[in-house]
C-alpha cells in the first residue's frame, strides 16, 4: 500500500463556537500523520491557542480570509486543495451544509464530513461520520448511493495522548477527593467560576481546573483560585488531558468532546451542557448510565455542584458502574477506523452499494 498524501481539514473554532471540531479533527490528523500522511488544517476561525497546538503537532495551518461558508470559502478551499493535491478534504462544523459540500463536490475534491445531527439538507460525501450512540442511517436520507456511513461510539475521534491508557483499570475510590473541572476551551458564558464557588465550599476536595488557552475569563478565575482555599488548582491550556483525567476520582465537565474522552478514561463525571448541540452527547452518556447530568449551565448554582458532586462522591457503586459503562462504549480506536475506512476507499475495496458501519439497528 502507498503512502496516503494529504488531508485538508476545514473546521473553525472560536470563543462563540468552542474548539470541539478542531480538537476532533486533530484526533483525525494524528491518526493520518500515523500512517505516513500529513495534515493542513484551513480555518477561517481560530483561536491563538488552537493555531498553535496544529503548529505543536507538525501540522500545516492556513487562514481561510473569507466569510465563513461563503462563496469565496468554498473557493479558498478548492484552491488550497488543488494546490496541495489534496487526497481527502475533511469538513466538521454545523454551518456546513449542503450547498456548501455541493460546491466542494462538484470541484471533484473526495469529502469527508465530520456531522452531529444530519442536519445537512443533502449529504454528497464520500464518507459520514457521526460518533454519536443515537445515530443511524434514518439521519441521512438524502445522500450518494455510494456514501458510506460510519456510526456510533466505535467511531469517537480521540487524539493520541488516550492511546496509552487503552486497556488500563481504574480504581474506584469512595469517598472520591479529587476532582477534575473542565468546561470546554473557551467556557464564554464562565460556568467555570461557579463550578469553582462549589468547590470553595466543599473542602474535602481537592481539585485541578481546567482552563482552555481560549477561556477569556482567564484573569479573573486566576484571582478567584487566589483567594480561596487550598487544595485548588488552575491549570492553564493543558496538553496533558489524559493524565489529569488519570489522577481524578471524578470530574465536572462539559459534555462536549471531553465527556467522550472521560468515557473511555472510565471517569466518573457530571455533566454540564453548555450549548444545545451537546445535549445529545450528555442525553446519550445519561441513558447509558456512564455519566450524570447537572442543569443547564444558565440555571446552575454553586449549591447545586457541592451538593450533586458530595452525593456522587459518596458512592462507590455508583462510581464503579458508571466507570464501567464509560469504558464499555469507547474504544479509543474511533480515529484509527476512520482512517482505515478512508484508505479503503482509495484502494476502491469499499462496496459500491450503500454501506453503514458501526452499531446500527435501524434502516431507512
Amino acid at each position: 500500500m502507498k503512502p496516503p498524501g494529504k488531508l485538508l481539514i476545514r473546521c473553525d473554532a472560536s470563543i462563540r463556537i468552542g474548539t470541539g471540531h478542531a480538537m476532533r479533527c486533530l484526533a483525525l490528523a494524528q491518526a493520518w500523520q500515523d500512517v505516513g500522511g500529513c495534515t493542513i488544517f484551513a480555518m477561517a476561525e481560530s483561536t491563538e491557542a488552537v493555531a498553535q497546538r496544529i503548529v505543536d503537532e507538525k501540522m500545516e495551518f492556513v487562514c481561510v480570509p473569507q466569510e465563513p461558508v461563503s462563496q469565496g470559502d468554498s473557493e479558498s478551499t478548492i484552491t488550497l486543495a488543488r494546490q496541495h493535491s489534496a487526497q481527502w478534504v475533511v469538513i466538521d462544523g454545523y454551518v456546513f451544509g449542503a450547498d456548501y459540500q455541493a460546491r466542494l463536490h462538484e470541484a471533484g475534491l473526495r469529502l469527508f464530513i465530520v456531522d452531529d445531527d444530519g442536519r445537512a439538507e443533502r449529504y454528497c460525501a464520500e464518507i459520514v461520520l457521526n460518533q454519536n450512540p443515537q445515530a443511524t442511517e434514518r439521519l441521512y436520507p438524502h445522500r450518494e448511493p455510494s456514501t458510506r456511513l460510519l456510526l456510533g461510539p466505535e467511531y469517537v475521534l480521540l487524539r493520541r495522548e488516550f492511546a496509552v491508557w487503552r486497556g488500563r483499570n481504574r480504581k474506584i475510590h469512595a469517598p472520591a477527593r479529587k476532582v477534575l473541572v473542565t468546561l470546554g476551551g473557551s467556557d464564554p458564558d464562565n460556568v467555570t467560576l461557579c463550578v469553582l464557588e462549589g468547590l470553595i465550599a466543599a473542602p474535602e476536595f481537592e481539585a485541578q481546573i481546567v482552563v482552555g488557552g481560549s477561556n477569556p475569563h482567564l484573569d479573573q478565575l486566576r484571582e478567584a483560585i487566589g483567594a480561596s482555599r487550598p487544595g485548588l488548582r488552575l491549570v492553564h491550556n493543558a496538553s496533558n488531558m489524559s493524565e489529569l483525567m488519570a489522577w481524578a476520582d471524578v470530574a465536572v465537565a462539559a459534555a462536549g468532546t471531553v465527556a467522550w474522552e472521560m468515557a473511555f478514561m472510565g471517569l466518573p463525571a457530571l455533566l454540564i451542557v453548555l450549548a444545545d448541540n451537546q445535549e445529545p452527547i450528555a442525553s446519550a452518556l445519561v441513558n447509558t448510565r456512564a455519566a450524570l447530568c447537572l442543569r443547564a449551565a444558565g440555571s446552575l448554582s454553586g449549591e447545586d455542584v457541592r451538593n450533586r458532586l458530595r452525593g456522587l462522591a459518596s458512592s462507590h457503586e455508583a462510581m464503579e458502574k458508571m466507570s464501567t459503562r464509560g469504558r464499555a462504549l469507547i474504544d479509543g480506536r474511533g480515529a484509527e477506523r476512520a482512517v482505515t475506512a478512508m484508505l479503503e476507499r482509495d484502494l476502491n475495496t469499499t462496496p459500491t452499494q450503500p454501506a453503514v458501519s458501526g452499531n446500527v439497528n435501524e434502516r431507512s
